[in-house]
């Protein structure tokens, strides 16, 4: 995983007081983190302005950024923005919403509005309720980029319609934009912002401020809205973007060829204090060893990337990411990545030893297995996809020969090289897109052969289709030259009953990895957990849909030979009577 994109830079500079009042309920803060994490976390502000009829609207401002902030940043890595800021509110409300319900005393509430700002690589996302507001100045022109949740009383008033803690059901608006080098962000209370023409006094700042004179303007606002009449408490927050975190392909690929690739290894040979036992696999792409680590004496897999591949700056950037992953899953269904040593000039991968056979060695092995044979490696299976999807992470590549039986007949998982990562996705680079669809082509979803996009649904119908090909010892689909000519339809994915392969297939499971193998993901099971429920158990509403299915959508395939057979016979029946 490419890690040289230049260092995103902010400078941040804020005031808050309470102004004519006798208590400040506004809250503001920021975190600027260090260059890797950076990159992954993105910097964060955020702003609250508790609400005064609450009597804990002060703990509640507080709470809300403080939370905030640190709650996020503990959030997974491999997690998107949008994914964690989701969880990180939606427990925050439901704690200040029973806070504030605790009690009897009504006034005694936690409710607080709430905005808040990410900038991670090239994009903002901004997230808010309330009537605190996120403003962007780009070129000498002011937006604001939030809405208020707020509406006008009858007596001229102004009374909030949403914001933290007010319900046990949080909406928040959620956004994302395009950040540019040099915008500079504003975060306010009404205190400001109610009593103040921005875009006048932000014309006055120099052209790059740094924190000390975003921290003397946010001042200077404060003070003046303060003077112009402002009878709340007042916070103004400024973030300007200095520098963003964007690397040149130049700069990757520096990154990427810093390390010597390995030659082809044979037994004997060692890499470090890595002596080679055994050649598992030698291939085109990679190469992967049994070795001993003579240090600690323990047996690992040792992976090193193909010589015809040097200048292959995507493949590189696929066999780095591969050990950030191994490093990050933590599940007994997930084969786990070594460290490798800090001062190797080699590149390589190391990870645990897992001893059994393939999938694929097993499936030669039972060529027709119990079905309960099947359903135990498949419910072993689903339960590591379901550690990764938790982990916001598609594998990509499921096929029998990534999947290891360890002596006990419990699936492992291998091979990270496919893996999409939400939260990388989201760092943009010129890797950031695969130019096309990884994975075999075999078990490879239909939307990512032919729209380069992949989900958890994806990896459920390369499950299913491996769990057809184990019982009917035969691929699903099958497709004529399918490496040099892709299906250009979802239509060309005809799915052909496993009972025509393997008689003692009862119709509900033949069903049910029909369901996951729907061309269409949206037509598929939308959790793992619910396949394999049908796996285990007839689903009588399955079972009722097929039997009022027209014969056409039933089977197909066994519907166009019916009609071919009929229309032989009126052929043969014409060609004698012309005949006659």
């Amino acid at each position: 995983m490419s890690q040289a994109a230049g260092v995103l830079r902010v400078s941040v500079g804020g005031k808050s007081v309470a102004g004519v009042k006798p208590e400040n309920q506004d809250a503001f803060a920021a975190h600027i983190p260090q260059a890797t994490s950076a990159s992954l976390k993105g910097a964060v502000a955020c702003i609250a302005d508790g609400v005064s009829s609450s009597e804990q609207a002060a703990l509640a401002s507080q709470t809300a950024v403080t939370t905030f902030i640190s709650d996020y940043l503990s959030t997974p890595e491999t997690w998107d923005v949008k994914t964690s800021v989701s969880r990180v509110l939606s427990s925050l409300n439901a704690w200040l919403y029973q806070q504030g319900h605790s009690v009897l005393v009504p006034q005694a509430g936690w409710v607080t509005t709430f905005s808040a700002m990410i900038i991670k690589s090239s994009t903002l996302y901004c997230f808010h309720v309330g009537d605190s507001r996120i403003y962007r100045l780009r070129d000498g022109q002011l937006d604001q980029l939030t809405r208020d949740h707020s509406m006008a009383t009858r007596g001229g008033g102004v009374i909030l319609t949403r914001a933290l803690g007010m319900d046990s059901h949080l909406e928040v608006d959620c956004f994302q934009e395009a950040v540019k080098e040099g915008d500079l962000y504003l975060l306010t209370t009404d205190g400001v912002h109610e009593w103040l023409k921005l875009s006048e006094r932000l014309a006055e700042l120099p052209a790059a401020p740094g924190s000390r004179v975003l921290e003397k303007t946010a001042h200077a606002f404060v003070e003046a809205a303060l003077a112009a009449g402002s009878q709340d408490n007042l916070s103004c927050l400024m973030v300007r973007v200095d520098a963003l975190a964007v690397a040149s392909e130049d700069e990757i690929q520096a990154e990427l060829s810093a390390k010597v690739i390995p030659p082809e290894l044979v037994e004997g040979n060692r890499i470090d204090h890595f002596r080679v036992e055994r050649v598992i696999h030698n291939g085109p792409r990679s190469s992967v060893y049994l070795v001993r680590d003579e240090k600690s004496g323990d047996r690992l897999v040792l992976k090193c990337p193909s010589e015809n591949h040097a200048d292959d700056l995507h493949y590189l950037d696929s066999f780095s990411r591969e050990s950030w992953v191994g490093q990050r899953v933590s599940h007994p269904g997930l084969v786990k990545s070594v460290t490798v040593p800090s001062g190797t000039r080699f590149l390589y991968q190391l990870y645990a030893y897992v001893e059994g056979q393939t999938l694929r060695q097993w499936m030669h092995d039972h060529p027709q297995p119990a079905l309960e044979e099947v359903r135990l490696i498949v419910k072993g299976i689903i339960a590591a996809l379901r550690a990764l999807q938790r982990q916001g992470m598609v594998h990509r590549d499921l096929k029998p020969e990534n999947v290891i039986l360890d002596p006990e007949g419990r699936p492992i998982i291998i091979d990270y090289g496919a893996v999409l990562v939400a939260g990388l996705q989201e760092i943009r680079t010129p890797l950031t897109e695969d130019s096309v669809p990884l994975g075999s082509l075999d078990y490879i979803a239909p939307e990512y052969l032919l729209q380069n996009h992949a989900t958890t649904l994806s990896d459920l119908f390369s499950l299913a289709a491996m769990i057809y090909e184990m019982i009917a010892g035969r691929l699903p689909f099958e497709f004529e030259n399918l490496q040099s000519r892709w299906p250009k339809s979802f239509d060309r994915w005809v799915y052909r009953p496993m009972r025509e392969r393997r008689e003692d297939c009862p119709l509900w499971l033949d069903l049910a990895v029909q369901k996951a193998l729907s061309p269409r993901p949206q037509q598929r099971y939308q959790a793992f957990s619910e396949f394999m429920a049908d796996l285990e158990t007839p689903n009588k509403a399955l079972l009722a849909k097929h039997r009022h299915q027209p014969i056409l959508e039933r089977n197909p395939v066994r519907a166009w030979q019916c009609v071919s057979a009929l229309l032989f016979v009126i052929v043969l029946v014409q060609f004698y009577y012309l005949a006659t």
